[in-house]
């Protein structure tokens, strides 16, 4: 197979930064699905991407499609001739369909019936003319929101496009995409070398941009040489970077060769909470903070320059000169907000409406408050704080620090609410209403946090379920699923004995004022449970494993997930693939028999057999040992003590007939079947692990 490099180039003015990986592997991926329907193999696609270019470099593209033989097959040859041998209607008509004559058709076995065929062979085409087509289509499909036109043309894309590099091996494939002829000239740095470069083969590629034209023009290699270079800045000054994934993407898609620069500003301004001051630096300067050993932030920063200054100072001293209105400005906000209390900022939340069916802030602030004070009550937490925190929970929305970053709520609060005087458990409960705030955040530090945070999720999903609004698809707009997960995850591990079941009526019961769907509360229980498969199933837990225990509908989260970790553990041990499989057979039974009335307890003097004398026994002096093990919560334990009676039900299946020609007999096998599942369905119904 003959095979060349294929390179393709779409020089642009600046593209958007955030979306500039997302462009580029749409790219990607569309070309190589192009290429893969058309039979056209190729060995390897590498990306590039900069602020001025989308480029794909595809490594030993095959030059033409192997030819292909399709065949067609008509009528059955009884039908398509006559006796005398003439063709028939079908036959003709057959071969008109396929542009022949009817003695050019051939005959063939299909389905043990002869045909009348049409092999049709159709010569592949070469690459270089696929090639422009696809590139066109790929390019359309971009996930571009808004596209653009610019000067007389009619061409749209997502910025003006100024140059088109198709080149495959050392041919020039000829097109016009975008309104732009393609051919082998590319352009380097905007600033260090604006003037075109040949390329004489894709291989040229890298090399040629990076030098003479001071451009990195793959996206990983530029990113990882920004992290070098802030690192070892960073190093300079005995200081730590702060790293933030979205900011390190941004900053690696606005410049094409990188130069770290460290810059300082008046320590004074570290008197603002250091996380507004982080805020404002990477959101509005693209900057990477530094911290020192104690993790406080020190007055520097590193920008990333898209040029080699000849005076880099001049450079440092323009960022300098910057950033110094903004922190200025998040000093301003601070000072200002504190001001006024928060409490004072209570009313003003009326006018702030937090879903349109569901009221404003403030009445979901006053149901918070009423729910968490019942769920502080039933945990043992304190009420008041509980309390003064659900007050306090969105006051911090209407300070203007908020409103310029909205990202500091809770944070802001907590701030706040420490310089009004409040008790540092409701200041810290500010701020960790919202944790976890993303998969991998820790939950709430504090007891009261966790409460108001459980309150405050529990409110907003038994609000949207109650209006019949609940997460559809791929549509979550106020994160239920989240919330959900962030409950489970609050109360099991910081070991919470919340029912939620109790805890969702309460809910329910604080939207007095609005109407709510009759479900409501069975709806929201059911959802945060299947939010539980959905954890566990990234943890590796298996479905049976969780079904075992999702039957039994545990309303306590902490008590769920114990339960599941036991029956987790009971799975590994020899005995359990028995006992699972004795269980699902007592199931099946008792199923089977559901509408037979079997007595609440065995009666000893029907038994008979010694297979089931033992088990009666057995089963007897197991429930009194689990009791006490079942009741402090160590389902393990409870598993492993019932692994003894796999020996006792294994005989018991081999040598009784549980459906016995006596119906009292039968129904009283049937009853000591019963207290056999009932004995392990205290914990988990193990039969869900049958064959799981």
């Amino acid at each position: 197979m003959v095979a060349r490099d294929l390179l393709i180039e779409i020089g642009t003015e600046e593209l958007p930064p955030k979306a500039l990986p997302v462009l580029s592997a749409a790219l990607a991926d569309s070309m190589s699905n192009l290429l893969a329907q058309a039979s056209l193999e190729f060995e390897s696609v590498k990306k590039f991407a900069s602020p001025r270019r989308l480029a794909l470099l595809i490594t030993h593209l095959q030059e033409t499609q192997q030819d292909t033989e399709q065949t067609r097959f008509g009528p059955a040859v009884n039908v398509a001739f006559q006796e005398n041998g003439e063709p028939t209607p079908a036959a003709l008509g057959f071969a008109c369909s396929c542009g022949v004559e009817v003695s050019e058709l051939q005959r063939s076995n299909k389905d043990g019936v002869e045909k009348l065929c049409f092999v049709l062979k159709e010569k592949g085409k070469a690459a270089n003319e696929l090639i422009p087509g696809m590139l066109e289509q790929s390019l359309s499909q971009l996930p571009i929101p808004k596209r653009m036109r610019w000067g007389s043309s009619r061409a749209e894309f997502v910025r003006p496009v100024h140059w088109l590099v198709v080149l495959f091996g050392e041919e020039v494939i000829d097109c016009e995409i975008l309104g732009v002829t393609s051919g082998r000239e590319t352009w380097g740095h905007r600033f260090h070398h604006n003037s075109p470069i040949a390329l004489v083969s894709p291989d040229d590629y890298e090399a040629k941009l990076e030098s003479p034209g001071l451009v990195i023009a793959d996206f990983h290699k530029r990113k990882s040489l920004i992290k070098q270079q802030v690192e070892s800045e960073s190093e300079k000054l005995g200081a730590s970077p702060i790293y933030d994934d979205a900011l390190l993407e941004e900053v690696t898609s606005l410049v094409e060769y990188p130069v770290a620069l460290t810059g300082d500003f008046e320590a004074e301004y570290l008197e603002v909470p250091q996380e507004a001051l982080i805020l404002t630096m990477q959101k509005n300067q693209k900057c990477f903070c530094l911290v020192g050993d104690d993790g406080k932030l020190l007055p520097k920063f590193i920008t990333i320059s898209n040029l080699i200054s000849k005076d880099p100072a001049q450079v440092v001293e323009g960022n300098e000169r910057v950033i110094r209105p903004r922190l200025a400005d998040a000093r301003f906000f601070f000072e200002t907000d504190k001001q006024i209390r928060l409490e004072s900022r209570c009313e003003g939340l009326g006018k702030l409406i937090f879903q349109e069916k569901l009221g404003s802030v403030l009445d979901k602030s006053r149901r918070v408050e009423v729910l968490a004070k019942d769920i502080a009550a039933k945990l043992g937490v304190d009420q008041e704080s509980c309390g003064r925190a659900a007050v306090l929970s969105k006051c911090d929305l209407l300070t203007a620090m908020v409103g310029e970053f909205a990202d500091l709520q809770g944070l802001m609060g907590y701030y706040y609410a420490l310089n009004d005087g409040e008790d540092p458990n409701v200041a810290a409960a500010l701020n960790e209403q919202y944790q976890p705030r993303f998969a991998g955040d820790s939950v709430p530090g504090s007891d009261v946090g966790a409460v108001l945070a459980i309150a405050d999720k529990l409110d907003t999903m038994v609000g949207m379920f109650g209006i019949e609004q609940p997460p559809t698809g791929s549509k979550d707009p106020f994160a239920l699923r989240r919330a959900a997960l962030g409950i489970l995850r609050i109360a099991t591990e910081r070991s919470m004995a919340l029912d939620l079941a109790v805890a969702i009526n309460t809910s329910v019961n604080t939207y007095s004022y609005t109407s709510l769907a009759p479900s409501t509360a069975q709806d929201v229980f059911e959802f945060i449970l299947e939010r539980f498969k959905a954890w566990y199933l990234d943890e590796g837990i298996g479905h049976g494993e969780f079904q075992s225990v999702y039957v039994l509908r545990p309303t306590k989260p902490l008590d769920f997930h114990r339960r599941v970790q036991a029956v987790q553990l009971f799975a590994r041990l020899p005995e359990a693939a028995n006992l699972a499989a004795a269980n699902k057979r007592v199931s099946n039974i008792l199923s089977k028999n559901n509408g037979l009335d079997i007595p609440a307890t065995v009666n000893e003097s029907l038994l008979s057999d010694s297979e089931e004398v033992q088990l009666y026994r057995e089963l007897a002096s197991k429930e009194l040992e689990v009791a006490p093990i079942i009741d402090s919560g160590d389902y393990a334990a409870a598993l492993a003590c019932l692994t003894s009676l796999k020996i006792t039900v294994d005989a018991f299946f081999d040598k009784v007939l549980v459906m016995a020609d006596d119906e009292s007999i039968k129904k009283n096998r049937m009853a000591l079947l019963q207290r056999l599942q009932s004995l392990f369905i205290q914990v988990a119904d193990i039969s869900y692990l049958h064959q799981s």
